[in-house]
């Protein structure tokens, strides 16, 4: 695993809060993923930078145990312009540690990979922690998905 620097950016989409508790996340963010792939959100969204799906973790209330909100959009340039019924949203950036995520996303590869990352050491800042899912994502059999893992210098 490496850690590397990410510059601030803007996203817009939707997000649930939710919590790891009981398996509600997966219920969730299931439910978040259907609306926006449903919805064909992604195709709605102006001063979009990158063709890339993010879905991020943040506003914790302490570590990954306890609740938090999963936001599912794309970058833009600016957030001057947000279509009704979504929300934009500014990151701050900063170090992270980037883990890949690769196989059958039908098969629970990304949840694995968190799992793992649950259980190292990682001095986790518990800011903002996120999934890009790009032009490698694309076949579900055999994608590769990038996380960044928000933590301390």
């Amino acid at each position: 695993m490496q850690t590397i620097a990410i510059e601030p950016f803007q996203v817009i989409g939707i997000s649930v809060r939710t919590t790891n508790a009981n398996g509600q996340s997966a219920q969730d963010i299931g439910a978040l993923w259907q609306r926006f792939l449903s919805e064909g959100i992604a195709q709605k969204l102006p001063n979009k930078t990158s063709p890339e799906i993010l879905c991020i973790y943040t506003n914790y209330e302490g570590d990954h145990t306890l609740p938090y909100d999963t936001f599912l959009g794309c970058k833009v340039s600016s957030l001057d312009e947000v279509p009704e019924g979504l929300e934009g949203r500014a990151f701050q950036g900063g170090a992270y540690t980037k883990v890949e995520a690769k196989g059958d996303l039908t098969k629970g590869i990304v949840y694995d990979a968190w799992v793992d990352i649950w259980g190292q050491d990682m001095n986790r800042t518990f800011t903002a922690d996120f999934e890009v899912y790009g032009e490698k994502a694309q076949n579900r059999e055999d994608a590769e998905v990038e996380i960044f893992v928000g933590v301390n210098d």
